[in-house]
């Protein structure tokens, strides 16, 4: 994937991710991240980390809330308990994660250098100047509370930080890649998400190494309380920097029209209907379960195989899964696991030798891709409500319960 730069803006939402949830989530985060190192190999699955849509759009398949901060969180968290297991035959390391977590990254690292012979200590020096100039030359509003180092065994790495404004209840969340940084001081950033925040002070922009070499100048020159007597003194005011691209996340929490591409649903839809009897045909005699998995599989090896252009609606992920919020609808446990189960076996034959079954993921998506454009189907809102009717039958679960009990108490209310 090419490097971009940009920024969304991530609402910020309180709560955990439960239990049940956060095991399937590192078992799907887990077989896709293999998937993808199989096929594409680990550096590619570096730059898939550093590009801010398509980690959303990750987040968004495994079931997560499709536009809120919250997702950084947990994909970190999944990946590196999902991971853990096999981290020395894939060859990818998490480290940090949250709060305490991110705080324990040098250490992490240093003792990740110790057993697998990487150079500690020039990562330990990059994790450290990430995070400096993500707190301190780049001065937004949006203080460092996450910290995600993610390192191959090679010795390269992606970088993944969030920072809050609690007043604005907003996030924004950094990417960084090793292979995109020359100078951790001019430009280093893959790309910013978060919300516009009008003027900030952002001393790696290339136009500010004048700034910069200025700045040591001065310190050089008059000492630290002489600069800061004539900076009272300035009257001019700062010049406003071009507004960067960026995704705007939604503050709504429901997955609405507006928020996906309808002709790409149409496509995968399309395509599971036609390439499921040819591919999945065991898969397709599971009653109520089969025929809507391969629909979700079809989300799935977007993620694996999608190009970057394909992840511009997130939104769109969240429809495999749902999310544990309700939105668009429960969590279908069923079809969650057996989405990981053809994906594991999948995996597990691909590893032997045998990727038949990898092969026709990948058929499935190029599938996808060649359908959306005459393809039809239903309206978002209708697709949705046809979700949200078959739930109880395909074991619903939220944060709120199990929606087959949600219905009985809803039919005992109403009686």
């Amino acid at each position: 994937m090419a490097r971009r730069t940009g920024s969304a803006d991530l609402p910020l939402h309180g709560g955990r991710v439960p239990a049940w949830l956060s095991a399937r989530m590192a078992a799907l985060g887990a077989i896709v991240v293999e998937a993808i190192v199989q096929h594409y190999g680990r550096d590619e699955l570096l730059r898939r980390l550093a590009h801010p849509f398509w980690f959303q759009s990750f987040g968004a398949v495994m079931g997560m809330d499709w536009h809120s901060s919250g997702i950084t969180t947990s994909v970190i968290g999944a990946l590196k308990r999902g991971l853990a297991p096999r981290a020395g035959e894939l060859g990818i390391y998490v480290c940090g994660g949250r709060g305490k977590h991110s705080r324990k990254t040098p250490d992490e690292l240093t003792a990740l250098g110790y057993r697998v012979g990487l150079d500690a200590p020039a990562l330990t020096r990059a994790s450290r100047l990430v995070a400096k100039v993500d707190s301190a030359a780049v001065q937004d509003g949006f203080d460092l509370y996450l910290h995600g180092f993610f390192v191959t065994d090679d010795g390269r790495w992606t970088v993944v930080q969030q920072g809050m404004n609690g007043n604005a209840r907003q996030a924004r969340r950094y990417h960084w890649h090793s292979g995109d940084v020359r100078d951790f001081c001019d430009a280093p950033h893959s790309a910013i998400d978060g919300p516009s925040q009008g003027n900030i002070v952002n001393l790696t922009d290339k136009r500010a190494a004048p700034s910069r070499s200025a700045q040591l100048d001065l310190l050089a020159t008059f000492g630290p309380d002489r600069v800061v007597g004539e900076f009272a003194a300035l009257t001019q005011p700062q010049s406003a920097q071009p507004a960067l691209p960026h995704l705007i996340m939604p503050a709504h929490h429901d997955v609405r029209t507006s928020d996906v591409f309808t002709r790409r649903l149409h496509g995968t839809l399309a395509a599971a209907a036609e390439r499921g009897p040819v591919d999945f045909p065991e898969l397709l005699l599971t009653p109520g379960v089969g025929a809507r998995t391969v629909a979700s599989l079809a989300m799935v090896a977007e993620v694996v195989h999608g190009a970057p252009y394909r992840f511009q609606d997130p939104a769109r992920f969240s429809l495999a899964h749902g999310g544990k919020d309700r939105h668009p609808y429960p969590v279908p446990i069923k079809v969650y696991d057996e989405t990981i189960r053809v994906l594991k076996t999948a995996v597990e034959n691909a590893r032997l030798g045998r990727d038949e079954q990898m092969q026709a993921l990948k058929r499935l998506d190029a599938q996808a891709r060649r359908l959306e454009r005459t393809a039809t189907g239903p309206s978002l809102d209708a697709f949705i409500a046809g979700e949200r009717d078959a739930s109880p039958a395909l074991d619903g679960r939220s944060v709120f319960g199990w929606e087959r009990d949600i219905a009985v108490k809803r039919k005992r209310g109403s009686a």
